[in-house]
């Protein structure tokens, strides 16, 4: 079950009482395919399964952060990368495996997942 289905279940019982509630989803594009998946539908296919927890903490806050700033938590090392992923910025998540991302607005965008060093 993806983030997005657990998300819809969670909110199931607020229909009883016609309310609305109004989600903006702040991960608008991936570039790791298997993150996506994972992000989409839970498959840890395209992962290392040993990430899944961590990653699932990270994709959910940053499926809100309306900036990097956001994905400052204690033990994930946010920094800004440079050279040709100026512009990006960095979590990690176990070893060398790390989430990068870039904000466009409000939206976090070229979220991939990748052993860098």
């Amino acid at each position: 079950m993806g983030f997005t289905q657990i998300f819809d279940e969670a909110i199931r019982p607020l229909d009883k009482w016609n309310a609305t509630l109004y989600i903006n989803a702040m991960i608008k594009t991936f570039r790791h395919k298997g993150l996506e998946a994972f992000f989409t539908t839970g498959s840890k296919a395209g992962i290392q399964p040993r990430h899944a927890a961590k990653l699932e903490r990270q994709l959910i806050r940053l499926n809100v952060a309306k900036n990097p700033s956001y994905m400052n938590m204690p033990g994930w090392d946010m920094h800004p990368l440079t050279a040709n992923l100026a512009g990006h910025y960095s979590v990690s998540v176990n070893g060398n495996w790390r989430m990068t991302f870039k904000f466009d607005g409000e939206d976090a965008v070229l979220v991939d997942y990748q052993d860098y060093h």
